[in-house]
């Protein structure tokens, strides 16, 4: 007979123990305890085992996962390595309100010749069909459901017999076989482990929707993220209309590839040219701003960084940065004031990259030394001027990766000069714009303020 006890588990990472503790020993967090009880079943004796599968040699497994299904979304289908692998099982991580779900009902509405079964378990049908009817989508292939039960979503797939499946969201499931309330970190590592084993055994792909924590990391286990294929997070600020999704996980493709797309009324439209919409489109020129090329996977893109240098109004100067490394800014400032005598120790300085784009390219610290010593002496950079370097603590402009594809995409967008390393080895000569290769960090102010 079958026994049951209490065992208290971690909210934030899923930490085991056989008493309450007011602290996690693992990840330091307090009061996360929630004691639940779980079911024993009875020791099985070895010899008394069924197995079903046999071992196969290699050579002779059959099946291809280089097919792929197009999900309809190009952005998407880039950040998944080229589409949809079938069997596969995809985690979509985001904080509220970000577009999880009307990324995934947009998927449901775009794809072709498959049968998509949505399960939610946070809104009714209705508010689903509302949705979809102010996107202006219809499919004859996707079915709503509102469930919460993984008995009973197993009944309707056994009806319905979908290729695609989407759980909106893993921390609504609860299985009958736990008596731990939904959300809890039993019920999500079973419910999930349940779907794995039904999207291996029947090659459907199932998409899974998940809540993020305060720290911004996916709410429940951490065993959660390993038994996906892949784990994809969808970034941006409600107060902006532009998100980003990326691939932290990718057992098919890499991940290094980003998507982006702007939130409109009627969905999520994908951005086919984002150094369009980053960099800022003026009449005149200012004084501490400049543009950087950086590369997001294959994609090569043209951000803006605006810097303001002004006189400290109080005793300590400030220093800030959005987007881009605060300590490395801060090397970037200790360089200009050793290397080329400018004297930031007097002075607030802040810095930002625009569109709300996260970067951790060393090729724009070129363009980051560019912006701030504008700033500094109140003298604008053209509009035509680009950058592509990173800075050594010694003051040299050292070469950067994919310098071609840098320079390809500022000469279609239409830049006059391009700035980059003396060490760079140009592939192609280009008649359209001109490159300005130099040395050291002290060559730059010539160029640019002489």
């Amino acid at each position: 007979m079958a026994g049951s006890k209490s065992v208290y588990y971690c909210q934030n990472c899923g930490t085991r123990s056989a008493t309450w503790l007011g602290r996690c020993n693992v990840c330091g967090q307090w009061n996360t305890f929630v004691e639940e009880v779980i079911q024993r079943s009875p020791s099985k004796k070895r010899e008394n085992v069924v197995v079903d599968s046999q071992p196969q040699l290699l050579k002779d497994i059959t099946g291809d996962t280089s097919v792929r299904i197009s999900s309809g979304i190009g952005e998407l289908d880039r950040v998944l390595g080229g589409g949809i692998v079938q069997g596969s099982i995809i985690l979509l991580g985001g904080d509220p309100g970000i577009g999880k779900s009307t990324l995934m009902l947009q998927l449901a509405l775009n794809i072709k010749n498959t049968k998509v079964l949505y399960v939610s378990g946070e809104e009714s049908a209705t508010q689903i069909k509302l949705r979809a009817s102010r996107m202006q989508l219809d499919s004859d292939n996707c079915y709503i459901v509102n469930e919460t039960s993984l008995q009973a979503i197993f009944s309707h797939i056994d009806s319905i017999k979908p290729n695609i499946l989407i759980i909106d969201s893993i921390q609504t499931l609860q299985t009958d076989t736990l008596d731990s309330s939904a959300g809890s970190i039993s019920q999500i590592r079973e419910t999930a482990s349940e779907l794995q084993r039904y999207a291996k055994q029947t090659a459907t792909t199932i998409f899974l929707i998940g809540h993020i924590t305060k720290d911004g990391v996916l709410a429940g286990p951490k065993v959660l993220e390993h038994i996906v294929d892949v784990v994809l997070q969808f970034e941006g600020d409600n107060k902006f209309v532009y998100r980003l999704i990326r691939a932290t996980k990718n057992r098919f493709g890499s991940v290094s590839e980003i998507g982006i797309f702007e939130m409109m009324q009627n969905g999520l439209r994908e951005v086919d040219n984002p150094s369009e919409i980053l960099i800022s489109h003026r009449d005149e020129d200012i004084s501490g701003v400049a543009v950087a090329t950086t590369i997001e996977g294959n994609r090569s893109l043209l951000i803006e960084v605006q810097a303001l240098v002004a006189s400290a109004i109080y005793g300590n100067p400030q220093r800030s940065a959005t987007g881009f490394d605060f300590r490395r800014l801060s090397m970037l400032l200790a360089v200009l004031d050793k290397k080329c005598g400018k004297k930031f120790s007097s002075h607030d300085v802040f810095l930002n990259i625009a569109g709300g784009i996260k970067t951790d390219d060393t090729a724009v610290d070129l363009s980051i030394v560019a912006a701030l010593l504008s700033s500094a002496v109140d003298i604008p950079i053209s509009s035509k001027d680009c950058f592509a370097g990173e800075l050594s603590l010694s003051g040299e402009v050292r070469p950067v990766s994919r310098i071609d594809t840098r320079i390809s995409e500022a000469m279609k967008l239409g830049y006059k000069r391009i700035f980059i390393s003396a060490s760079s080895k140009v592939q192609t000569h280009y008649d359209h714009i001109e490159v300005k290769k130099i040395s050291k960090v002290s060559e730059l102010i010539k160029y640019l303020f002489s």
